[in-house]
């Protein structure tokens, strides 16, 4: 019985830790843009590589 008085303590804490990290992303300022991800598959930084391919090989 004294083992379920341990876990549920070790729950406690632990759900406490996540919800404290959680508060403290979001005054960080961590989800505030959510626009950018969105629309950033969209602009290719990288130009794609051509083959260049001559006649003389075949």
């Amino acid at each position: 019985m004294s083992v379920i008085f341990l876990l549920i303590f070790f729950s406690i804490v632990l759900a406490g830790g996540f919800l404290f990290a959680f508060i403290w992303s979001v005054k960080d300022g961590q989800f505030e843009d959510d626009y950018t991800p969105s629309v950033r598959v969209l602009f290719d930084d990288i130009a794609p590589e051509t083959k260049k391919t001559s006649n003389e090989d075949l």
